[in-house]
């Protein structure tokens, strides 16, 4: 037997539930990880309240961990019992001492990261990694916008920016969000509690606007990110922190500049184990050289994963939330 977060009707956060549970055999194809450190996302909060639908109720939670494996399926041919991996994009089941998952959903985690920073940095690193190298490869120079720069992809967002040489805007609550995005990296911020984003932008890149907006708010900011856009500039909405963008009038991509939008995911970039190694070993790296640094993770017991859920949906962590079973 196991211990495990788990819900079995839609809700808030006090419908997640810590219990004991038999953990799978693999099947051929699988492996077993002993968690050592799990990832705690806004996505974990769409599942949870059926904003995304779970496959089955009763439903583990959680998609991204570190651990070592301790079992392998008769096909497993990349790992072996004791090696040391990381997971980013599930199945759910992350939030457990156990978890059972495919071969081609674990990379090899190096000696130099450690279980703790792979928790905190898989899903979100893997997200910046895709937005910044293959949904639109950023160039040294650029004038690009980001929402949310001081949050866990964002803080990510900023270093990973200046690292290529381009100029990430961020767009903030307030001035400590605004100086912790500049400390990072960011080459301006936007306060948008009391600035107006779509005219700041105009500002800051002499009328241009910008080639790129990456949105992982959504609802609220949908229109003020397409108006930061230079014409045929590309729109990346890759999150609902605010809400899902929905009833969208397709002509308002002719009226504001013949427009590209593009709803990505990091399934469909890390779709097979090869692409998802890659993808991991250019994040560690990225790591290990210093170019980046996951800076403030909150660190909460797995039997108080509701805690750590409330506190990130209430916007009061900073960087990465983590639970240690």
């Amino acid at each position: 037997m196991a211990k495990r977060i788990q819900f079995s009707t839609i809700g808030g956060p006090e419908v997640l539930q810590y219990v004991d549970f038999e953990p799978a055999e693999p099947g051929p194809q699988q492996v077993r990880v002993r968690n050592k450190a799990i990832g705690v996302n806004f996505i974990d909060t769409y599942f949870r309240s059926g904003l995304y639908p779970a496959p089955s109720m009763p439903s583990g939670l959680g998609t991204e961990g570190a651990g070592v494996v301790e079992a392998v399926g008769s096909e497993v041919t990349r790992f072996k019992i004791g090696d040391r991996v990381a997971y980013g994009s599930g199945p759910l089941g992350g939030y457990s001492e156990v978890h059972t998952l495919p071969e081609a959903n674990l990379v090899l985690l190096p000696d130099a990261i450690s279980f703790e920073l792979a928790a905190a940095v898989m899903l979100k690193g893997l997200t910046v990694q895709y937005l910044f190298r293959q949904t639109y490869e950023l160039k040294a120079d650029e004038i690009v916008l980001f929402h949310a720069a001081a949050g866990g992809v964002g803080s990510l967002a900023c270093q990973w920016a200046r690292a290529i040489g381009a100029k990430l805007i961020g767009t903030v609550s307030s001035a400590e969000k605004a100086a912790h995005a500049k400390s990072l990296g960011a080459w301006e911020t936007i306060d948008y509690s009391h600035e107006n984003v779509a005219q700041r932008v105009l500002e800051l890149t002499n009328g241009k606007k910008c080639p790129v907006v990456y949105d992982g708010v959504g609802k609220d900011t949908w229109e003020t990110s397409l108006d930061c856009l230079e014409p045929r500039g590309l729109m990346v909405s890759f999150g609902n922190a605010s809400g899902a963008v929905s009833g969208v009038n397709l002509g308002i991509l002719a009226q504001k500049g013949s427009l590209y939008v593009t709803r990505p995911t990091l399934g469909t970039y890390a779709n097979n184990a090869e692409s998802l190694q890659g993808m991991a070993d250019e994040l560690f790296k990225m790591l290990a050289s210093g170019k980046i640094e996951v800076g403030e993770v909150q660190q909460y017991d797995l039997k108080d994963a509701a805690t750590a859920q409330t506190e990130l949906s209430a916007r009061r962590t900073t960087g990465s939330t983590i639970l240690i079973p």
